[in-house]
């Protein structure tokens, strides 16, 4: 109730209202405060004269008459109309609650009347102390606006509940302070007594609770006040005009100024408007909610600021300090260095000096002795003693050679001090560049042992730096399109990993991720480049055209939007992989530094203490041929087979509903590469005859595998296995299959030849060479024959050798 007492105060007078009127800008003003902001206008801005010159106006016209506005720019308050001399110009002044408003233009006339009843000054116009809304005021004057009787209620209200606080009547001894009143008993009740003589159950439940201010109102209040009409005094209000938006009474109604306006009952409209207002305070009082929500918010970041302020200036002090420390230590250091140098050099001068000083005593003392005996008149004597003498004297003489009086130490210390890397580091030692030192997130690192290719899909698996303290938001993937283009995102988001399909076979793309956050991005990853498998799809090729086209032209897939994310389990460290799970190939480094190469088998990457070498030199025919295989996996083809063939697991398993033998091919086709894939038996019974092999998508289905010229197949029973292709039976081989048996199907399209494998063993020799083109991997079989597909296998490792050797 407080923090309403500001509504319930005139803006002029800064007291409750007395005798409130309502402005057309739906402001309220106190009967008397109006009457003293009442300022005179000239007489051609009067309404008569207005309505003269038939530019009629409405006494609620007030947005046209605030052109007109009192209100002054210059001085942000109130002025009259100075351009006019009946109107002089007179200052402004505040009202107790602030607001400038504006005082008589001329004293009010002496008179008996009470100020409501008071004449109006001619002419005169008042403006809205809160909107500055300015309007001229018709004959009636300030009669012409409706009083808010409403207004008075709330106030009458508010001033009752302002009293002494009311007391319980049920209390036996000491009357404690009221806290409801119940409408339908007329009682005042404290807690304890209302829970134990009006229990909320049985009967009582229905009765309404009030606070006891309401119910004092409510039991005290006087019988509401009837509104009369402002044009016709002795008329109630009965009516409510719609256009008009006002109540009105029967005689205006009768009059004719609202009778062709639309008009419904005052009490309807009164519950209709009820409503509105009970429905726009819900919102209001959301925001309400929000706005102590939000200063409970900035209380706290106050408390917090001062906290963080302390613990920050203490981090300050503490990280300067250290600092200071550290220099201290390293001045001692430089100190120790200096000392260490200054005792060095003092020690080779003093031993330079006193080996000089011997030395020269040695050279004085012959110099003597030789002029002692050259005075010495015996010639034979002098003879008998001069050559030793004269080589003694040359080897004195020797030992005071080049560099002997060299100083063999300088004056001057060859130490300088550089430290304008810690003055400029000092000097740029700042709040603003600590905080942007480290604001954008690290670069991400690939991981290289989780990004593979499958067929022509890509996943990708990223991290950040395990000491980075920048957290990201998030990542931006970005891919080309397969032939050295531009990039493009492919992906932004939050997720580590992110499969893009629908990309080319046999195709290289350059891949690379940056990270975000508000501040900004960081640096690109390392560009990993991945190569998608060596293979085509059957439901790609059209077979209206040539077979033997190796030119598949493929859209690049990729939009422009961002594709979706699609989370990938962790790969494993084996070569147990279900049949269903996707397969992939990997790769290893190419040997540009700012690139990261992708292109190796599944055996070599999962192969023990396997390592990512670089490789400084174009792939040579002695490189281990599984390093150049870009594995695939594929699957049985419905679409291409025989309609008897019955598939299972996935597309894996495949037998036959009929005795004849009939042709299922592969789901991806190969023109390039070395491919390796093996066909388990399940069912057998010793007596048909199934083919394995590859075929052309065209091929016949209805017949054995071989027999057209589309197929090149081994076909093998119980005892022995032959080559066949367009009918014709090659290479008979002792050795067949039973139940269990694995049969093995090489394609080396590098080599140009297909051979076979039974039980991890070549069967015959290579089965056909000078093979080209594009083929699928294919089986005929019929109802006595089940097989089973294994794909992303490796090359035999007695064929690898083999071509390792050649």
């Amino acid at each position: 109730m407080e923090e309403m007492e500001e509504e319930l105060k005139c803006p002029v007078c800064g007291s409750f209202y007395r005798e409130p009127i309502i402005l057309p800008c739906s402001h309220n003003l106190c009967q008397a405060c109006a009457r003293n902001i009442l300022v005179q206008t000239p007489e051609s801005e009067s309404p008569q004269s207005r309505r003269a010159s038939g530019s009629g106006v409405s006494d609620y016209d007030y947005l046209d008459l605030d052109k007109m506005s009192l209100y002054s720019e210059a001085d942000s308050g109130y002025g009259s109309y100075g351009g006019f001399a009946s109107a002089p110009t007179t200052p402004c002044q505040k009202s107790p609650n602030g607001v400038r408003v504006f005082p008589p233009a001329m004293p009010p006339p002496a008179t008996h009347l009470s100020p409501a009843l008071a004449p109006v000054p001619r002419n005169s116009c008042i403006t809205c102390p809160q909107c500055h809304r300015s309007l001229i005021l018709d004959d009636r004057g300030l009669r012409g606006f409706p009083k808010n009787r409403v207004l008075e209620g709330v106030i009458d209200r508010y001033q009752q509940s302002k009293a002494a606080a009311l007391k319980c009547q049920l209390c036996e001894k000491a009357p404690k302070e009221a806290t409801v009143m119940c409408e339908q008993c007329d009682v005042f009740y404290c807690d304890p007594c209302r829970l134990r003589c009006h229990p909320p159950r049985g009967p009582l439940a229905k009765h309404r609770l009030v606070p006891p201010a309401q119910g004092r109102v409510s039991r005290r209040l006087s019988p509401r006040k009837v509104s009369t009409c402002t044009d016709h005094e002795l008329e109630n209000h009965s009516m409510y005009c719609v256009q008009c938006k006002m109540p009105v009474c029967y005689q205006c109604l009768e009059e004719g100024k609202h009778s062709s306006h639309e008009v419904k009952a005052l009490g309807a409209m009164w519950k209709l408007h009820k409503s509105q207002l009970s429905q726009a305070l819900n919102g209001l009082s959301d925001r309400a909610k929000e706005a102590k929500e939000f200063l409970v918010q900035l209380r706290n970041m106050v408390q917090q600021i001062q906290e963080n302020s302390v613990e920050f200036e203490a981090c300050l002090v503490a990280q300067c300090d250290a600092l200071i420390d550290a220099l201290n230590r390293r001045k001692a250091q430089l100190l120790a260095r200096v000392n260490k140098e200054h005792e060095h050099k003092l020690k080779v001068v003093r031993d330079q000096i006193s080996h000089c000083t011997v030395k020269l005593r040695q050279t004085t003392g012959l110099m003597e002795y030789c002029l002692e005996v050259i005075k010495e008149n015996d010639p034979s004597g002098f003879l008998q003693i001069s050559d030793a003498l004269i080589r003694r004297v040359h080897l004195t003489e020797d030992q005071w050679g080049k560099g002997t009086l060299t100083p063999r130490m300088t004056t001057d210390f060859d130490l300088s001090l550089d430290n304008s890397p810690l003055l400029q580091s000092i000097h740029q030692l700042d709040f603003v560049q600590m905080k942007a030192s480290s604001p954008v997130p690290a670069t991400p690192i690939l991981q290289l042992e989780e990004c593979c290719t499958h067929n022509n899909s890509a996943t990708l698996s990223w991290k950040q730096p395990p000491l980075s303290t920048v957290p990201a938001e998030g990542y931006i993937l970005e891919l080309d399109d397969g032939n050295g283009g531009q990039f493009r995102e492919v992906y932004v988001g939050k997720e580590t990993m992110c499969t893009v399909d629908g990309l080319h076979f046999n195709s290289t793309y350059n891949a690379r991720i940056k990270a975000f956050n508000k501040t900004g991005v960081s640096q690109y990853s390392k560009t990993l480049v991945l190569q998608t498998s060596e293979a085509i799809t059957a439901h790609e090729i059209n077979p209206m055209k040539d077979t033997d086209s190796e030119e598949q032209t493929l859209p690049f897939p990729v939009p422009s939007e961002r594709l979706p994310l699609r989370r990938m389990s962790p790969f494993s460290s084996t070569l147990n992989l279900q049949p269903s799970f996707p397969g992939r190939s990997y790769f290893d480094f190419r040997s540009s530094p700012h690139q990261l190469s992708l292109h190796s088998s599944l055996q070599s990457l999962n192969a023990p203490g396997c390592s990512f070498e670089p490789q400084s030199a174009p792939y040579s025919q002695l490189v281990d041929i599984k390093k150049l295989l870009a594995v695939a996996w594929f699957a049985f083809d419905p679409g291409s087979a025989h309609a008897d063939i019955i598939f299972s697991n996935d597309n894996l398993t495949v037998t036959c509903s009929s005795y004849d033998d009939r042709v299922v091919l592969g789901k991806t086709g190969f023109s390039k590469g070395v491919h390796y894939w093996e066909l388990t038996v399940d069912r057998y019974d010793n007596h048909p005859d199934p083919a394995f092999g590859v075929a052309r998508v065209d091929v016949m289905k209805d017949v054995m595998l071989g027999k057209d010229d589309k197929a090149w197949a081994m076909y093998v029973d119980n005892n022995r296995s032959w080559f066949m292709h367009d009918n014709s039976h090659t290479s008979r081989t002792e050795g067949g299959i039973a139940k269990g048996a694995t049969i093995g199907v090489l394609l080396d399209l590098n080599r140009k030849t297909l051979t076979f494998f039974i039980n991890d063993e070549q069967q015959g020799p290579i089965a056909f060479e000078n093979v080209e083109g594009l083929f699928f991997p294919a089986v005929s079989l019929n109802r006595n024959v089940q097989v089973t597909l294994h794909t992303g296998l490796p090359v035999p490792d007695l064929y690898s050798s083999r071509a390792s050797i050649a």
